[in-house]
């Protein structure tokens, strides 16, 4: 199902790295950062957290959170967060249902080989659930500062 900006984010509850539930209620009231990444500990992954992780402060003073997603157990994004010192919450989607709902599981083509996996996106909603902006098949590099960018717009 392919989101589109202006409307209401699906509904979800997923467990962070140390077991406490989190859903889209827990969220509102102000902007959050939802992205949606394949691996812990992988290089592309490992490059989109750190970024996030090295302007997590500025997200902050806009009164904005950021949450990473992956099907990752929260074994695997415990090691991940203590491993990169990443000050934000991982979700762990191991039945990859809210990856279904948010649409970002498909089709990837990489070095000629087609496989189906998550496509990197990242959505950014507003304080009541709305998307505002999404990104699809992002590069991980440079991407944090697109999303800071965009936010600080609203």
């Amino acid at each position: 199902m392919a989101l589109s900006e202006g409307s209401k984010v699906p509904d979800f509850k997923l467990i962070d790295q140390n077991n406490k539930t989190i859903s889209l209620d827990t969220l509102s009231g102000k902007p959050a950062v939802l992205y949606f990444y394949p691996k812990d500990e992988t290089p592309g992954c490992t490059v989109e957290a750190c970024e996030f992780r090295d302007i997590y402060a500025e997200f902050n003073q806009m009164d904005c959170e950021i949450y990473g997603i992956s099907p990752d157990d929260e074994a695997s994004h415990k090691k991940f967060i203590g491993n990169h010192s990443l000050p934000f919450t991982l979700l762990c989607d191991t039945d990859k249902k809210m990856i279904n709902d948010y649409g970002v599981w498909g089709e990837k083509n990489m070095y000629g080989k087609v496989s189906m996996g998550i496509i990197r996106s990242t959505f950014l909603i507003d304080k009541d659930g709305v998307l505002i902006k999404k990104w699809t098949n992002v590069k991980a590099k440079g991407h944090a500062e697109k999303v800071k960018a965009e936010l600080q717009k609203i």
